[in-house]
């Protein structure tokens, strides 16, 4: 029996054992055999990747193992959507709509620390275009809110204080800032309203003016915050080809140590759209695990070229991605394996944990991932 074989064996016995505690869990998994099958094609992907050299990312390979060694990181979701109750929010309330009471971001980051956790990623500007800092290309920002906190700076303070790397959220798509762009929200609106009427949709697109605000404003986060070790771009496919080679470049520019995500969207991570999201660093796994039959596999050919791209899981604790009323975290095995899947498959698990509307993450949530750490000590780390 290969000792990669003897450990997977222990960790499904302590799943086993976690599952049947006093009748109260149960997890969704694979059979014991695709398990077992997984670990060892996981383990002999470790082996395979070791033995390469080079590639032609623009990251050397131990930049990109040394993120993969941080395995396990706190996505937070956190901004106007906490307060509209809309994931994809129209971005017409007023920014003083944005008051949280209690902020304190500071609990964010040691909840994170407390967990295990290794880095940070903060949705600075989601769909609703509010700024989580004083951004001087919009007035809807923190600055004009009801709390004037700036979040980015204290997030990145807070991270730095616990040793916990900071990574910066992004998203293309901006119901507030428009700049003459158009969106999904217009899109579904149009077939909604029946106006379409059989023809064509247009495709969502950003306009000249939109790519110069969002290269403005994330020179403002990359070049006024210290050192950021992940900068992850959410709709990328809004983007042109050419626009998001620019964006690339200029990124890595700002940040050379940086690593880029342009998310590829919901799925497994067995395929990598260039279409919709390169160039990249990372390989989106949204809502999913990745692939059973092979784990993720880092080494791919894309444009006749070898890029080493590690993968990374993303998914809340609960059901949405940012703080609802209601919506309690997933049980603890569920939790466990989501983590154990994920690693074992050799990805990073970037865990969306949502501060609540007064600014902290609900004890629900803390208790659940204190509950998580345990048990993934129990089964000695992953």
């Amino acid at each position: 029996m290969s000792a990669e074989t003897a450990r997977a064996r222990q960790v499904f016995r302590i799943m086993g054992a976690i599952v049947s505690h006093g009748g109260m869990m149960r997890i969704v998994m694979h059979s014991r055999r695709r398990f077992l099958l997984t670990s060892a094609a996981a383990a002999a992907l470790t082996v395979r990747s070791r033995a390469q050299d080079g590639g032609a990312q623009r990251l050397p390979l131990d930049r990109l193992q040394a993120w993969e060694a941080l395995g396990y990181g706190m996505f937070i979701h956190f901004g106007m959507s906490t307060f509209d109750g809309q994931e994809l929010s129209p971005g017409d309330k007023p920014s003083s709509f944005y008051n949280p009471t209690k902020l304190d971001v500071d609990q964010w980051i040691s909840v994170a620390r407390d967990a295990g956790m290794k880095y940070a990623v903060l949705t600075t500007k989601h769909v609703a275009g509010h700024c989580l800092w004083p951004s001087k290309h919009t007035r809807y920002h923190v600055g004009t809110s009801g709390n004037q906190t700036d979040v980015v700076a204290a997030f990145v303070k807070a991270c730095e204080r616990r040793g916990v790397m900071p990574g910066f959220y992004y998203c293309s798509w901006d119901n507030h800032n428009r700049f003459g762009s158009l969106t999904w929200s217009d899109t579904i609106a149009l077939r909604k309203s029946g106006q379409s009427k059989g023809a064509t949709v247009p495709e969502p697109y950003v306009s000249r003016e939109y790519e110069e605000f969002q290269m403005a404003q994330l020179a403002e986060l990359l070049t006024g915050y210290g050192k950021i070790g992940e900068v992850w771009i959410d709709i990328p496919m809004m983007l042109t080809r050419d626009y998001r080679n620019r964006l690339y470049a200029q990124i890595a520019q700002w940040q050379p140590d940086t690593v880029i995500m342009m998310n590829h969207g919901i799925g497994d991570g067995s395929q990598l759209d260039t279409s919709k999201a390169w160039p990249t660093d990372l390989m989106a796994i949204e809502r999913f695990l990745p692939n059973s039959a092979t784990g993720h596999v880092p080494w791919r050919t894309i444009e006749n070229k070898r890029y080493y791209i590690p993968g990374e899981v993303c998914d809340p604790i609960a059901k949405e991605w940012f703080y609802v009323d209601n919506d309690p975290p997933r049980s603890d095995a569920e939790l466990l394996g989501m983590y154990l899947v994920t690693r074992t498959r050799r990805s990073n698990l970037l865990l969306d944990v949502p501060p609540d509307r007064t600014g902290v993450i609900p004890p629900m949530h803390t208790a659940a991932l204190m509950r998580l750490r345990k048990n993934i000590d129990r089964v000695g780390g992953v």
